[in-house]
């Protein structure tokens, strides 16, 4: 897949709001991830598995990226900082396209997905607290939408319906599987 036609399918930069950093009236927090392509023999995604200790979703296969701070001006800033801080990619290695829509997590998060590519010759500088491990899943493989599974869950006192994505084991589902998901939807519109 062309750079343009990734870029073509993407809401543009110029669209995202600035933080506010007030407490927002609906309850919920803002945060972004940053969904990273990085081109090998094809396009492939960039994921971390998160540690098992972690407060918000332990355990879970999930973007760079988290909640915004009071430093960040704008969604781009807390992706580009929470990527740095957690698998440390300097910002200056990565190219933001655009977004694509806002996802609200169960757990109350407003997340913005930031979209961006990044040099293929990057090093990883693990943050250990957080991030057990970070693999690559070819974009072929997030554009092919059978191969994701409709689950469903008892949470909180209702049934909630998630998408799940297995890749070599890893179990990729909620939000991010959701994200992805919305992403392989928008890529492949326009390269229809």
């Amino acid at each position: 897949m062309k750079r343009q036609t990734i870029i073509q399918s993407l809401e543009p930069l110029a669209s995202v709001c600035d933080w506010a950093h007030k407490e927002r009236d609906d309850g919920l927090s803002n945060a972004a991830v940053l969904i990273l392509l990085v081109k090998r023999d094809e396009w492939h995604v960039l994921l971390t598995k998160r540690t098992d200790h972690l407060h918000n979703h332990p355990g879970q296969v999930s973007f760079p990226g988290g909640r915004a701070d009071t430093v960040d001006v704008s969604p781009l800033d807390t992706a580009l900082r929470e990527t740095n801080e957690e698998v440390g990619v300097d910002k200056d290695l990565i190219e933001l396209v655009g977004v694509i829509e806002p996802y609200l997590t169960v757990t109350d998060f407003n997340v913005v997905p930031v979209v961006g590519f990044v040099d293929p010759s990057f090093k990883l500088k693990i943050d250990e607290f957080e991030v057990a491990e970070v693999f690559e899943v070819p974009l072929s493989t997030v554009l092919n939408t059978s191969l994701y599974e409709r689950k469903e869950i008892f949470w909180k006192g209702e049934s909630r319906f998630y998408w799940e994505l297995m890749y070599n084991g890893y179990q990729i589902w909620g939000a991010t599987a959701a994200m992805l998901y919305a992403f392989a939807e928008r890529l492949r519109a326009t390269s229809a």
